[in-house]
């Protein structure tokens, strides 16, 4: 059995810079700065980890508060809720993304897969920006989450553990295979074993993908057969 991970931003789907906004104004409201933010990176942080670094940028002395720092999270759930509401928004699923889920429900009933996400969201940011793509949080019936640890590298390993939980039996190594679109993604499989699926779909290209030493590589996810064979090799 395969534990099948995905990351959400940038890999399943594209929010239109709603969650950028809403935790820049979550940021503001609740600690009245939100430091340098314009020319910060989000692709491939936890949401608290983007909160405690912008914080600390800004010299701001309660940057390492984790009540603060779960007080500014708590609020741009409220906010993402707004955002992910208005009229105007607009949430993709990228390229090949709804063919790949339906295609991988066989393996699921024949217990050969088990799909879950592996996202720097915490958990309630990524059931809303799950949910305004059209799909059913519950369709992964694992994961792991920014709410989880801050640090993207401890979350395959609680994954992995919540799988071995639900399923009674253990995954480790190449049983688990995380999908995304960072070298951060790429990276917190090592220290486990996993194997990655690098999807360019987000902000780093093929080559950057390969660099960062993924096991396959794709411009997309439109491939179904090809992606199948990458995920179950």
């Amino acid at each position: 059995m395969r534990l099948i991970l995905f990351d959400i931003d940038g890999t399943l789907l594209w929010t239109n810079g709603a969650g950028r906004r809403a935790i820049h104004r979550a940021l503001l409201d609740e600690m009245g700065t939100a430091g340098p933010i314009e020319g910060y990176r989000f692709d491939g942080k936890t949401d608290p980890q983007i909160v405690r670094e912008l914080l600390a940028l800004a010299g701001h002395p309660e940057c390492e508060s984790e009540d603060r720092i779960t007080a500014v999270c708590e609020r741009y759930v409220a906010l993402l809720t707004a955002e992910l509401a208005k009229p105007t928004q607009a949430t993709r699923l990228y390229p090949g993304i709804s063919d790949l889920l339906a295609a991988l429900e066989p393996h699921e009933v024949e217990g050969r897969a088990l799909v879950g996400l592996l996202t720097g969201n915490v958990q309630r940011g990524a059931a809303l920006k799950i949910r305004s793509a059209g799909l059913d949080p519950s369709r992964f019936v694992v994961g792991a989450f920014g709410s989880d640890s801050h640090r993207r590298a401890d979350l395959p390993a609680i994954a992995a553990q919540r799988a071995a939980e639900r399923t009674g039996r253990r995954f480790t190594g190449a049983d688990i295979v995380v999908i995304g679109d960072t070298p951060d993604d790429v990276a917190c499989a090592r220290p486990i074993g996993a194997r990655t699926v690098a999807v360019a779909t987000g902000f780093f290209d093929v080559a950057a993908l390969r660099a960062a030493g993924a096991t396959h590589v794709f411009a997309n996810l439109g491939d179904t057969q090809a992606v199948l064979e990458a995920l179950f090799a």
